[in-house]
């Protein structure tokens, strides 16, 4: 499965692309192969962007054709598109990016190194906790949009957090309600008896529940807990039941 996220790194905005289940083909698939194409994919008003997208996926369908080669994602930084794939061993592989590049007008270059621990798909294409948290945040805004729910009415949302202590948990209570969140419930889960729900007032905007998830995160992290997501209703909903 393919997910979306953003990451700063050395004061540049990466747009990343990663299929999160890749890992699973770590066995037998040692060399890092990549491509990179001078193309900003972020521009989607800019000439070609079709054109684009349909390169990038004659890319992926030649490489993983008869396993020679497993994508594994994508970043877009600083006007390149970097496409990232682990292989079996290195032959054929520039061979076949050079038939499908070659005829194009993209500026390319590609590379093969041994990867044998997947150390790159680790740290620069894997999402971090927090990361993970920013991608089930927009996924749930996407379902909240399909409900026609508009998202630039406060209301009520939700955030749920576990520690492994009940003195842990009190400890962030108190943090947390000092940065304007008010106490619901207790909550427990199969693995974490000490639990919390929280209630904060703001828009579920992207950059609203990114400012809100990471400060609150910060809190979390503080007394070694988990944050669990959150949850609200749709805008008219709380109007209807007001």
């Amino acid at each position: 499965m393919r997910e979306i996220f953003n990451r700063m790194e050395d004061k540049s905005l990466i747009n990343i692309e990663v299929d999160v289940d890749a890992g699973d083909f770590k066995e037998g698939n040692p060399w890092l192969f990549s491509i990179f194409i001078k193309y900003d994919a972020l521009n989607q008003n800019i000439d070609g962007y079709e054109e684009f997208l349909e390169t990038k996926e004659s890319l992926i369908i030649a490489l993983e054709h008869e396993e020679k080669a497993k994508y594994v994602g994508n970043r877009v930084v600083d006007g390149w598109s970097e496409f990232y794939f682990y292989a079996p061993d290195s032959k054929e592989l520039n061979a076949i990016v050079a038939k499908i590049l070659t005829p194009t007008n993209y500026v390319y270059e590609s590379n093969v190194v041994r990867d044998t621990k997947w150390s790159f798909y680790e740290l620069q294409l894997t999402p971090t906790e927090l990361e993970s948290h920013h991608i089930q945040s927009a996924q749930i805004l996407f379902l909240l949009e399909e409900e026609g729910d508009d998202n630039t009415i406060a209301r009520e949302i939700e955030h749920y957090a576990v520690f492994d202590t009940s003195t842990q948990k009190e400890r962030f209570i108190i943090s947390a309600m000092d940065i304007g969140f008010t106490f619901k419930d207790d909550i427990a889960n199969d693995e974490y008896e000490h639990g919390v729900a929280l209630v904060k007032i703001h828009m579920p905007t992207e950059e609203e529940l990114k400012k809100v998830v990471e400060e609150l995160y910060a809190l979390i992290k503080k007394e070694h807990g988990f944050y669990e997501g959150w949850s609200t209703t749709l805008a008219n909903d709380e109007e209807e039941n007001s």
